[in-house]
């Protein structure tokens, strides 16, 4: 008994040993050096081979058993234009009573109208689809992307079954791992340099740990990221923006640059992690009660931008998180700083896992086993050249203009809509659009009818 003790603490020290080093020589020294090995991007590669095998499998078995393989997806664009208002009520009156628009100022018939807009926008609205997971064109053998495709052949289930495997028995308890590798270093290290006196060096090595600890945190996902334009990086005394998918989009910007984080300050394991590192970089928190105070927030803000010797401030405008197809409105407060800012598109490649937080669905910890079961996170950054306001241009004209080029570079859809409409109810203004639009339609009408009648 004493022997087999004695065994299995041997065989527990080397398993910890190997651990220990393999973490140390892959992960933590090229996480230092910002260096790769291109173990990640053969893995990516490996992958797209093996879903181009499985996509033809699955189309020749579903055109053998004549199944319908994929499901039609919209991605919110009308496949009709839409006609005018004036031009759709003067067809429904023709249509009903044979009168013209001119005719009367009010039908029962105009009503038909507004209700089948309605039910339009509740079929297939340009805002919720935004909110809901992007449809794939093939399988990735995840059975969270389409529940169908693993039954059509035996051959495709045995791999289904594999995947499942290395996902949660290799790749998630690695992940988890790394995880926490690299987020106990983020405060045990911002924590340390947070008492040494402010200069140069503080900096440094605040800059040194931030890249080294978020770098092990993408490969805890095993991130394959691709910026380009690296020229157009965002300096300090300057904002960054970026449209948002994610959480995570701060580990990926982060990883490329250091950036003052902005946010409402929180409790738990989150604001542990806010603390120690406001201590080594001057990152901007508020209070609770400080979050809507306009006026304080942007003096914040003002304030750390005219210092040009601290990091530039990373601000996703979007406010909520987009499922990867769109660019939503940006809100316009930090377009009213009056500083230079620097767009970044961020796009997603779905094939290897769905990066979309959808909150109103998923909570923080399911949504990261989500993330951490994925087979990879694959994405593309592009910097865009520096922007900044224009002469007699307004905060909300720059920033629609800024968003239009985001959207223009990363592939996106440019839409006007307020993504806080995923959780709010529709405001005032947009139903008095709709009502002023119509009451113009009848006061057209009877100014084309008076001198008629004269």
């Amino acid at each position: 008994m004493f022997l087999f003790d004695n065994l299995l603490c041997m065989l527990l020290g080397i398993s910890f040993t190997v651990w220990f080093t393999l973490l140390l020589v892959f992960i933590i020294v090229p996480a230092v050096f910002g260096v790769s090995f291109g173990i990640r991007r053969l893995y990516m590669n490996t992958l797209l081979k093996i879903f181009e095998w499985a996509t033809l499998r699955m189309e020749r078995g579903a055109k053998e058993k004549n199944q319908q393989l994929y499901k039609p997806y919209s991605n919110g664009e009308k496949s009709k234009e839409l006609a005018s208002l004036e031009q759709e009520m003067q067809e429904m009156r023709r249509s009903g009573s044979g009168s013209a628009l001119g005719g009367a100022e009010f039908e029962m018939s105009d009503i038909f109208h507004f209700c089948r807009r309605g039910v339009e926008s509740i079929v297939d609205d340009e805002v919720t689809k935004r909110f809901t997971a992007e449809e794939l064109e093939s399988w990735n053998l995840l059975t969270r992307s389409n529940y169908n495709f693993n039954h059509i052949s035996t051959r495709l289930t045995v791999l289904w079954g594999l995947g499942v495997l290395i996902r949660y028995g290799i790749l998630l308890p690695l992940r988890v791992t790394l995880a926490f590798t690299g987020v106990g270093l983020l405060v045990f290290l911002t924590s340390l340099i947070g008492l040494l006196p402010n200069g140069g060096m503080k900096s440094f090595l605040s800059e040194k740990a931030h890249l080294m600890c978020y770098r092990i945190c993408v490969r805890a996902l095993t991130a394959i990221i691709t910026y380009h334009d690296s020229e157009n990086k965002p300096k300090n005394g300057g904002i960054c923006v970026a449209n948002h998918t994610s959480p995570i989009d701060v580990i990926i910007l982060s990883s490329d640059g250091c950036y003052a984080m902005v946010g409402q300050v929180h409790g738990g394991l989150m604001g542990v992690i806010q603390r120690a590192m406001v201590k080594a970089c001057p990152h901007i928190w508020f209070e609770r009660s400080e979050v809507k105070d306009r006026h304080l927030v942007a003096k914040r803000l003002s304030d750390h931008v005219a210092d040009k010797t601290k990091l530039p401030i990373l601000i996703f405008p979007e406010g909520t998180c987009i499922n990867n197809t769109s660019v939503m409105m940006f809100k316009k407060g930090s377009f009213e700083i009056g500083c230079t800012v620097y767009p970044v598109a961020i796009k997603y490649d779905p094939r290897f896992g769905d990066a979309f937080w959808n909150s109103s669905k998923f909570g923080m910890v399911n949504y990261l086993l989500h993330m951490m079961s994925s087979w990879a996170i694959v994405c593309s950054v592009w910097y865009l050249p520096p922007m900044s306001r224009e002469e007699g241009e307004d905060a909300v004209q720059f920033a629609n203009r800024v968003k239009a080029a985001i959207a223009r570079k990363g592939g996106l859809a440019d839409l006007l809509w307020d993504g806080g409409l995923k959780r709010d109810k529709v405001k005032e203004v947009f139903k008095e659009e709709q009502q002023k639009l119509y009451s113009k339609v009848l006061v057209g009408g009877n100014r084309t009818r008076e001198p008629t009648a004269a």
